[in-house]
């Protein structure tokens, strides 16, 4: 008897697509760090087919295996016969949410998460104490003091990963475009990064206005459901899809922005996951396909506004979502060397995962760390004076791992550096910063 229930369970045609030609080893973060055949792609597209067969009990060590997937997606790049594993992942971890029983410690916390991270008026409530606990001194103490290493280390994680919190900086519902009008556009505002890290909303809108760009924010809009539905949650993410398609409803625009990798995967795939819903179906097609990352439209678009000259060394890394589930890996880079002075430079193992992926630094804190370090030492070697990315999560996934090796390199979003570009706001090296006093160590 199959471990699945009827439900959307795993495609048998997307599992015998594997001919488990290995290609896809090198490329996993996990089978990286372990190399062990069942925490790779191929090995738990076997678990897979066993469950579905009845051969294989889902299990506290089956479902490790797939609680250990960052599901970044790395192996469908790798891929030379074109597995949608990513549509495998999901289905795997919506059967594992729906019929396996967690721990009780484990449903607390991730109840807690999702009780939080996709909840933008939750987010909002949290600001004010969040602003108190870092401008008051008291992160500096607890962090000084040791006293962050008595917690569990899912909740020492949570603590670390919290972005430095700054001023809101509220993006009116509509943004008139500078000049000729080229483009009416809609912008997807996020969750963590529309109440905690605003800032890079706000340049994404002041560059799309350069461009040309009438923008429409519907403030109604909520989570578009990514975090949920890359870890199993599919009713709810599919709640958040629909509030999603119903806001955008009537704002009139012919592309819809999205400026966090994760984010953009997921509403590129409304169409795929509604596409049972009689009500939704052809509306969430119609939505995907209007569906752009920021990078790959203004790429497409051309630029309109003069670029003034950022004397910096910017390393990028890649989303994975962006790069991987996306495709989008060509454009961010060609934005960011028609910056002039701008140096780029090309981080190795560039396609491994930093460790973020959704949920995953939270739930899997020790892994997330191992590969957030080993992307920091690589970011090491080029001594760079920025690191640039296109995923919230991302940023502050690689902040976190840079300030724990004593480094003051600053994180910022791709479309920061481009608004600074055309707006003519300075950015700091890290030697104007800090005297030079702060380095990041290479060993």
């Amino acid at each position: 008897m199959a471990s699945f229930d009827s439900h959307h369970p795993p495609a048998l045609d997307l599992i015998n697509q594997c001919v488990h030609c290995g290609f896809c080893l090198p490329a996993c973060p996990t089978y990286v760090l372990w190399g062990q055949e069942m925490d790779s792609p191929r090995g738990r597209i076997y678990l897979i087919k066993l469950a579905g067969e009845g051969a294989a009990e889902m299990n506290r060590p089956w479902v490790n295996h797939f609680d250990s997937c960052l599901g970044c997606l790395s192996c469908m790049t790798a891929c030379p016969s074109g597995v949608e594993y990513g549509q495998l992942i999901e289905s795997t971890r919506s059967q594992i949410e729906r019929n396996y029983s967690r721990s009780a410690a484990d449903k607390l916390f991730r109840g807690l998460i999702f009780k939080l991270l996709p909840q933008v008026e939750q987010l909002r409530r949290m600001r004010p104490f969040l602003l108190f606990y870092q401008r008051s001194g008291l992160r500096s103490v607890i962090r000084r003091s040791g006293l962050i290493k008595l917690l569990p280390l899912r909740l020492q994680a949570m603590e670390t990963l919290l972005p430095t919190i700054g001023p809101k900086q509220e993006i009116p519902p509509i943004t008139p475009a500078k000049g000729v009008k080229r483009k009416r556009v809609g912008l997807l505002l996020g969750c963590v990064q529309r109440e905690f890290s605003s800032e890079i909303n706000a340049a994404t809108v002041r560059v799309l206005a350069a461009e040309g760009c009438e923008v429409v924010t519907p403030h109604e809009q909520s989570c578009c459901g990514g975090l949920l539905m890359h870890a199993g949650q599919e009713a709810p993410a599919l709640a958040f899809a629909r509030h999603m398609i119903d806001t955008f409803d009537h704002a009139d625009v012919e592309v819809i922005i999205s400026n966090a990798g994760g984010c953009g995967s997921n509403v590129k795939e409304y169409a795929h996951q509604l596409r049972d819903d009689p009500q939704y179906a052809a509306r969430a097609k119609e939505f995907s396909a209007k569906c752009k990352d920021v990078a790959e439209f203004l790429a497409e678009l051309g630029p309109q506004a003069k670029r003034r000259p950022l004397p910096l060394k910017a390393v990028y890394h890649d989303s994975c979502h962006l790069q991987h589930a996306q495709r989008v890996q060509v454009q961010p880079r060609q934005l960011l060397r028609a910056i002039p002075r701008l140096e780029l430079l090309e981080i190795g193992e560039s396609a491994l995962c930093c460790g973020s992926a959704g949920i995953y630094n939270l739930v899997q804190p020790k892994t997330a760390d191992e590969l957030a370090d080993r992307k920091a030492e690589m970011i090491a070697t080029l001594d760079p004076d920025i690191v640039a990315t296109g995923n919230i999560g991302c940023m502050l996934q690689i902040a976190s791992a840079l300030n724990h090796k004593g480094s003051s390199l600053e994180v910022l979003h791709t479309i920061q550096l481009l608004d600074a570009s055309i707006n003519g706001t300075k950015i700091l090296t890290n030697t104007e910063r800090f005297g030079g006093r702060k380095k990041l160590s290479k060993k």
